[in-house]
């Protein structure tokens, strides 16, 4: 049974859907000390058969959430005559139909909805209050709930975009390795085979040459492990000129306008991979949260110190730092940095650390 009930999808947002409820609470309220049991009755069935369909239809797309929609508004057709709180039930079909259609289509039919829902509670007599309530309410929370529904459409678009880019990144970084372990090490280990053979082979006739072979082969194995540690130090960060880019392609993937400039700074390796690591985190951020159209990156150098910006024209808001942000406020401090945050007019975030001993000009 647990398990049934976690993967229905209602499951996954928490608490939220059952505070929706709260519409629906004022039809057991006014049955409350109701005369006719009969009517108490039917509409206790009816908002069972309602919660029943609310559980298993919440947040579901496309055509499952239509035929919910349907069963819903059918229910409140059949009650509200005996009960005006019941139009209450065509407000969750509207909803249901949000989520059930593309925004172009719902805006479209939410209206010959609305017209339906007014059509039948004039039909059947249902008083003004509750007819007022089902019809105006439908419209209002249906408008609320398209806007939302086509916001989650648009961020899981973008979070789609967002991996595929970075299931083509570790592609190529694969890719990358491969071939440079290849250049590195296939050559040189062929080399050092051939040598080795050499000196072997001279070990009996020439041992002086056959010394010298081996000292050639000590020589060519230890710049190749030189240029091993050098291919393995590229392998634990791309630096901060391809972070940039990758942030630029994966922001445009997203559909955001964005404006890159960085100056030519030389942070300490350790450095680097912080501020990597927080442009990656804040470009992570501006995708899931922002609901930006602009994105401004910057990367200067002055006073000693590199200075990377990234602003957006987002929602902004002063929500609390998540784990992400917090971490990252670590790592930068950590480093002898400060980072700081902004979010009256979209989100600011500003990240300072200090450059290389020796790069200052």
């Amino acid at each position: 049974m647990a398990s049934a009930w976690r993967r229905l999808p209602i499951s996954e947002h928490g608490v939220l859907p059952y505070l929706w409820l709260v519409y629906a609470a004022g039809i057991p309220l006014s049955l409350w000390g109701h005369a006719y049991t009969r009517v108490a009755g039917f509409q206790f069935t009816v908002l069972a058969m309602f919660l029943v369909l609310y559980v298993l239809g919440y947040a579901r797309w496309g055509r499952p959430a239509l035929a919910y929609a349907a069963a819903i508004a059918a229910l409140g057709a059949v009650a509200s005559p005996s009960d005006g709180f019941a139009t209450s039930y065509f407000i969750y079909a509207a909803t249901f139909i949000a989520w059930g259609l593309p925004a172009r289509w719902a805006y479209r039919v939410l209206p010959v909805y609305a017209a339906l829902v007014a059509l039948d509670v004039w039909l059947t007599h249902v008083e003004i209050t509750g007819a007022v309530i089902g019809v105006v309410f439908s419209v209002i929370v249906g408008i609320v709930c398209i806007n939302a529904a086509e916001q989650k459409r648009a961020h899981g678009r973008l979070q789609q975009a967002y991996d595929q880019i970075e299931r083509l990144a570790k592609i190529a970084e694969r890719e990358r390795i491969a071939r440079d372990l290849h250049d590195v090490l296939g050559h040189t280990l062929s080399l050092i085979a051939l040598k080795s053979q050499l000196a072997s082979k001279l070990a009996d006739r020439d041992p002086a040459r056959a010394a010298a072979e081996i000292r050639a082969v000590e020589e060519i194995a230890r710049t190749s492990l030189d240029e091993l540690r050098e291919a393995v130090a590229g392998y634990r960060g791309s630096g901060l000129a391809a972070e940039l880019e990758h942030a630029r392609a994966v922001l445009g993937a997203a559909g955001l306008q964005v404006d890159c400039t960085a100056d030519d700074v030389r942070l300490a390796p350790s450095s680097e991979s912080v501020l990597t690591l927080a442009i990656r985190e804040a470009v992570t951020n501006v995708i899931r949260h922002a609901r930006a159209s602009t994105v401004h990156l910057r990367v200067a150098q002055s006073d000693g110190a590199c200075r990377f910006e990234i602003e957006d024209d987002g929602v902004g808001g002063a929500a609390a730092e998540g784990i992400g942000l917090s971490g990252m406020r670590e790592r930068v401090e950590s480093h002898g940095g400060s980072l700081e945050r902004s979010a009256e007019h979209g989100t600011r975030l500003v990240v300072i650390l200090p450059l290389a001993s020796g790069a200052a000009r």
